[in-house]
């Protein structure tokens, strides 16, 4: 008798067992996300994010409401910040960098200006101008050295003093 009503045990388990799986609700939370619970959804969740409730069979084929974020498969909730996280920090890292060399330009272009008006200051003085040679020599600028020296001193302050 004994090994009969173990059997008999043994099969109301087994047949039990399968009612508790479906006696479970699933529904959509408001990041899109399926939750499980054998508890009904919080009064805030809408019917149509409802997908099951305990005792209905599972739709097979049936979609939820035209909800779209129910309509977006589920992504996982912490790979998806710690991805937008990177990417902001990429962004951010990236204007910075930007930021450091349109500084950096801005500064060569206002050293740039400052010598520039510095050499014309000089020109118009009319002192004679003094340049080294490849050996180290010093040489006297000519009228035409002098020239081309003023032309090249004003297309630095056309192109850096802005």
């Amino acid at each position: 008798m004994n090994a009969a009503r173990l059997s008999a045990l043994a099969a109301l388990v087994l047949f039990a067992l399968p009612m508790t799986v479906f006696a479970q609700w699933q529904w959509l939370d408001k990041d899109g996300r399926k939750v499980f619970s054998d508890r009904p959804p919080p009064t805030d969740v809408p019917d149509q994010r409802i997908l099951k409730r305990p005792g209905a069979a599972p739709a097979l084929n049936a979609a939820p409401a035209a909800d779209p974020v129910a309509a977006a498969p589920a992504k996982p909730a912490g790979q998806d910040r710690e991805l937008e996280a990177r990417k902001q920090q990429a962004e951010a890292a990236e204007a910075a960098k930007r930021k450091a060399e349109e500084d950096r330009l801005a500064q060569t272009r206002a050293d740039n200006c400052l010598r520039a008006r510095q050499s014309q200051n000089t020109m118009n003085a009319g002192l004679g101008l003094v340049r080294m040679d490849a050996q180290g020599q010093p040489v006297v600028l000519d009228d035409n050295a002098r020239a081309a020296e003023q032309q090249r001193v004003q297309s630095v302050i056309a192109s850096d003093c802005r």
